[in-house]
């Protein structure tokens, strides 16, 4: 484990949970494999969409892959709910492939902190949904 702390800090408030969905907006949209990872205890656990990862390691070689297929990335999160040390938000999010094809990805994701702030664990569903250039909405 490791011991640096990323405020805010659970138990969450309303006021808290939503720096922290807004924390992790801005790192994402950021790109920065590296900086998003930082968020992440070291053992980490995730699921996203039908990948299984464990630790920073693997997480941060996920999202080098990850942007380096969905260009232009764009993301978009809000707060649903939370309780304690634990928070959950809808996003939604937009990209384009190397065939210049635009998508809409729509998802849900449940968040679970350790006491320093770090994101230990991250359950995420999401759907895409091929979109028009022109019918983007997020710039």
């Amino acid at each position: 484990m490791t011991d640096a702390v990323r405020p805010p800090l659970p138990p969450f408030t309303e006021e808290s949970a939503r720096a922290k969905v807004q924390a992790a907006e801005d790192a994402w949209n950021s790109r920065d494999p590296e900086r998003v990872a930082l968020a992440y205890t070291e053992d980490s656990v995730w699921r996203n969409r039908d990948r299984f990862l464990t630790g920073r390691a693997e997480i941060r070689a996920f999202l080098a892959d990850k942007w380096s297929r969905e260009l232009d990335y764009r993301l978009r999160k809000e707060l649903w709910a939370y309780t304690g040390h634990r928070i959950s938000v809808r996003f939604e999010y937009e990209w384009h492939d190397a065939d210049g094809r635009w998508w809409r990805s729509h998802g849900n994701e449940q968040w679970e902190f350790d006491a320093n702030g770090l994101m230990s664990r991250r359950e995420a569903s999401i759907n895409d949904v091929p979109i028009r250039e022109a019918d983007r909405r997020l710039h």
